[in-house]
């Protein structure tokens, strides 16, 4: 059975320590770090299958260290655990891509959860990638595999959500699709903050296909979005 791979960032000496043994037992393998650098530092040298970070912390905070290993590696899932209640906390992590956003105190078993559904969510789309054909779209060359999107010779960078987006959507082009049904199949939750997060990659995509005036995804109020390929 594979054991995956956890990064801990927990600046919190008796929080993190009952965590990172929770998770062992639960049979992970948790690389716990006490601040944000040492977290860095921890991410450049192994392999992860997730990251759960603090945002507050010493040296270097949760959003900063999140910032800095999407640099590396655009496709890492991760999850915000904060004490801090601030609406535009949760929202500027979700802007960063974290896949959740969990505010202390939680139940540790909720994070077991959420971390076993980041995953699995993680290996599914993990077999879409091995197919490691491009699609054509528009004008653009979309290679779920390698997380590319290629307009001519430029080449943007993907994340995981965003490959899993544009796939959902291009597999329903020209359709209108209510906003449930997106975030239900992309996000696994239609809540307020999954909805928000929404917004901001449906905002990025935008920017990506702009080269090509033939693809627009328009939104119609109250019901929905269409992904335009004319």
């Amino acid at each position: 059975m594979q054991k995956f791979e956890i990064l801990l960032a927990e600046d919190d000496m008796d929080f993190g320590n009952i965590l990172k043994q929770y998770l062992e037992m639960l049979g992970y393998h948790v690389t716990w770090a006490k601040n944000g650098v040492e977290a860095l530092a921890f991410f450049k040298e192994n392999n992860y299958h997730i990251c759960v970070l603090d945002v507050m912390m010493p040296k270097m905070d949760g959003f900063t260290l999140a910032e800095t290993i999407i640099g590396i590696k655009p496709e890492i899932p991760f999850i915000f655990l904060t004490a801090r209640k601030l609406k535009e906390d949760k929202i500027k992590g979700l802007k960063l891509g974290a896949d959740d956003y969990i505010v202390k105190p939680f139940d540790a078993d909720e994070l077991v959860l959420r971390i076993k559904n980041i995953i699995r969510r993680s290996i599914n789309s993990g077999t879409v990638k091995l197919k490691d054909e491009t699609i054509v779209i528009g004008k653009y060359k979309f290679n779920s595999r390698r997380l590319e999107l290629i307009f001519n010779e430029d080449v943007q960078q993907l994340t995981e959500k965003e490959v899993e987006l544009i796939l959902f959507l291009f597999q329903h082009k020209n359709q209108m699709l209510k906003r449930e049904e997106i975030l239900k199949a992309v996000w696994k939750n239609d809540d307020y903050f999954s909805g928000r997060s929404m917004d901001v990659f449906i905002s990025r995509l935008r920017k990506y296909f702009k080269q090509d005036t033939s693809i627009t995804i328009e939104s119609s109020r109250g019901i929905g979005l269409e992904f335009k390929v004319r």
